[in-house]
């Protein structure tokens, strides 16, 4: 079957170009928290809103560079579940954004080959926000170059609670056994099955922590925050973040022997339990 012609990523305009990694070293999956728009905005005197609309420029961006690098996933975080906190009127405008975003990119990314998938919960999002992620969906399904996951009203906590209820449905009706309920057995009742556990997660205006995102997925993800708001954010530094983690030594919880010398062995100096799980 004929591969499809995609369309190159836009070059940046500074004509920076992705760092020669070796393939092997680049991550597959970078989860992104777009965290600082507000804060941008603050800076500058200027309403959150106006913050939201240059992130929304720094994503696209983002995605270009992750094409460029050869990352295959993307996932971002849109619109937490904890987002509904915020003011009426912020919530308002971020899911008429949200979905006029969708609208205007999603030719862009299908052109590129960018597969658009949504994760998270249905109720309290707008209907036409849905209707605007579905219809992303199903344009750019069969592209095959980067998957670029859209987590919109999503909190890992939520998801691995709805995975887990949906789960003890089917043990309830007697579709699925206890004792095969596993690790790989519970992954397929999240949201997105098919996704690979996350190998960086990135997060933008310098914060520490994961804030609820991708949790099941992240556990051995290698983290790096950046001190730069999520506005000021470009390619560059999705790049700058993949060179950091290309240098980490990544064990997954192994780990290998210590080196002992003959001399240390004659001197006794080595005690009986050499290393202990964990270690």
């Amino acid at each position: 079957m004929r591969r499809p012609s995609y369309r190159p990523p836009s070059p940046h305009p500074s004509g920076a170009r992705p760092p020669a990694l070796p393939a092997e070293v680049v991550p597959k999956h970078v989860a992104i928290i777009m965290d600082g728009n507000g804060r941008w905005a603050k800076q500058r005197g200027l309403p959150r809103t106006a913050g939201h609309t240059a992130g929304e420029a720094a994503m696209f961006d983002v995605v270009q560079g992750a094409l460029e690098l050869g990352i295959r996933h993307i996932s971002i975080y849109a619109f937490s579940t904890e987002n509904w906190k915020r003011s009426p009127e912020e919530v308002r405008f971020l899911m008429g954004f949200k979905r006029e975003t969708l609208r205007n990119r999603r030719d862009a990314f299908n052109e590129m080959g960018v597969r658009v998938r949504w994760a998270g919960r249905r109720p309290k999002l707008w209907r036409s926000v849905i209707a605007e992620l579905e219809e992303a969906e199903q344009l750019t399904r069969h592209n095959d170059r980067l998957t670029l996951t859209m987590c919109v009203n999503y909190g890992g906590r939520a998801e691995i609670a709805d995975a887990a209820a949906k789960l003890a449905a089917d043990v309830a009706a007697g579709r699925l056994k206890p004792d095969k309920v596993s690790e790989k057995v519970f992954a397929r009742y999240l949201d997105e099955p098919d996704m690979p556990d996350v190998d960086l997660l990135v997060r933008s205006s310098g914060e520490q922590r994961i804030s609820n995102f991708l949790i099941w997925q992240s556990a051995y993800a290698e983290f790096v925050s950046l001190d730069t708001l999520w506005p000021d954010f470009d390619r560059r530094h999705l790049w700058y973040a993949c060179e950091l983690y290309a240098q980490r030594d990544r064990r997954f919880g192994g780990a290998l022997p210590n080196p002992v010398s003959p001399e240390a062995l004659d001197r006794h100096d080595v005690p009986e339990v050499v290393a202990s799980e964990g270690s």
